[in-house]
């Protein structure tokens, strides 16, 4: 079953669930597309669209504030089915790389990392 497998591109497994259902089912066990429906075009259309219209507002999201914003218009996803359509619409999120750095106050945040780095030398702070 291994050698058939690999020759075929498929794994083991799928091949012995082949042999197994041939005999009952015939030429029917051997499905050429995925089963279940097939994708909803126009609710895809209709949550890009309004993943796009979010993403164009002035703002850091994370992937669950998505999630709530398009509950409040209609549209019930999951912060992870949002990772897949931003995934999709390679609207340059990632969640990992994203920050607010842009938004920092360049002064205070110079102030502050220099008292961090007071408390890092092990020196305590005179006030």
């Amino acid at each position: 079953m291994g050698r058939i497998a690999a020759h075929l591109g498929y794994h083991a497994e799928t091949v012995r669930r082949l042999f197994r259902r041939f005999p009952t089912d015939g030429w029917g066990a051997i499905r050429h597309a995925p089963p279940g429906p097939g994708p909803d075009a126009a609710r895809r259309a209709r949550v890009e669209e309004a993943v796009r219209a979010l993403l164009g507002q002035e703002r850091t999201w994370t992937a669950g504030q998505l999630a709530e914003a398009l509950a409040a218009a209609g549209i019930a996803l999951s912060a992870r089915q949002v990772r897949r359509y931003l995934r999709r619409l390679d609207a340059g999120w990632y969640r990992t790389q994203r920050s607010v750095r842009h938004r920092q106050d360049l002064e205070k945040a110079a102030a502050a990392s220099a008292e961090l780095a007071v408390f890092a030398n092990g020196r305590q702070r005179a006030s």
